[in-house]
């Protein structure tokens, strides 16, 4: 019997399994930023206070500043890239809500990322002190942070910024390709026509009915309900009965 309620099996296209890789890798790139991050945070803090020592600015309060503007900020990274992930997991079945969502905080990571970039090209670490007066001007603060930290800290995190926001904007143009449109369509049952010569299940008898069999050629009319008698018997030529049966014997004529 055909299924007419079964709805044919989707095909994911490529685009969407790629975006969702570009998502997983933007999150593995958070991971290493954020391992890079606390890795370094002693010698930044280190740095700030040696920077602001001697002047009215409490420098370890600054570091603390940084402390929660930092790692603070690298963590919430790392939740919104969690969060992309998972979506990148609902995106390969075909949810359309995970794809709206996904526009939705890759857009926020995308100001996120693309404003932390944007910052450390302009001047990097600034704390506002050189403007009052009282504090190290920020490139005096920049400078001793590049001579406190390793000398691949600042490239390898430049380099990580770049990638992590090129995988998004890249994973999230994918998503909203025409093609990728029809695998979020919502489907619908597919109606397929009955095939010739399929059974299909006949109409169910009322109760108490008793079914009556299809007659394969005439039908037969049942008997009147009287008995039935055999045949006469044949006339025999001579009436005279045989001698052999038991009974009289006939009077003699002489």
């Amino acid at each position: 019997m055909v299924d007419s309620q079964s709805t044919p099996a989707r095909q994911r296209p490529s685009i969407v399994s790629i975006s969702s890789y570009l998502l997983f890798l933007f999150l593995a790139l958070q991971v290493i930023s954020l391992i890079i991050t606390l890795s370094t945070f002693g010698k930044t803090r280190d740095a700030l206070r040696d920077a602001y020592a001697g002047t009215a600015t409490d420098g370890d309060q600054v570091a603390d500043v940084f402390a929660v503007i930092g790692i603070g900020g690298a963590i919430v990274l790392l939740l919104l890239a969690v969060v992309l992930g998972v979506l990148a997991l609902f995106n390969n079945q075909g949810r359309n809500g995970a794809r709206i969502t996904t526009w939705i905080v890759g857009g926020i990571m995308v100001c996120c990322v693309g404003g932390g970039l944007l910052s450390n090209a302009a001047g990097g670490f600034n704390t506002g002190g050189g403007s009052t007066g009282d504090g190290p001007s920020p490139e005096e603060i920049q400078r001793r942070l590049e001579e406190a930290l390793p000398s691949w800290v600042t490239p390898v995190s430049l380099l990580l910024g770049v990638l992590s926001l090129i995988a998004l904007i890249a994973a999230l143009v994918l998503l909203a390709l025409p093609k990728a449109n029809p695998f979020f369509r919502k489907q619908t049952a597919a109606w397929e026509p009955p095939t010739p010569g399929a059974s299909y299940p006949g109409n169910p008898q009322a109760p108490g009915q008793p079914g009556y069999p299809q007659a394969s050629g005439e039908p037969g009319y049942p008997s009147s309900g009287e008995p039935s008698y055999p045949p006469p018997p044949a006339n025999r030529p001579d009436d005279t009965p045989p001698t052999d049966r038991p009974g009289s014997t006939p009077p003699s004529t002489s």
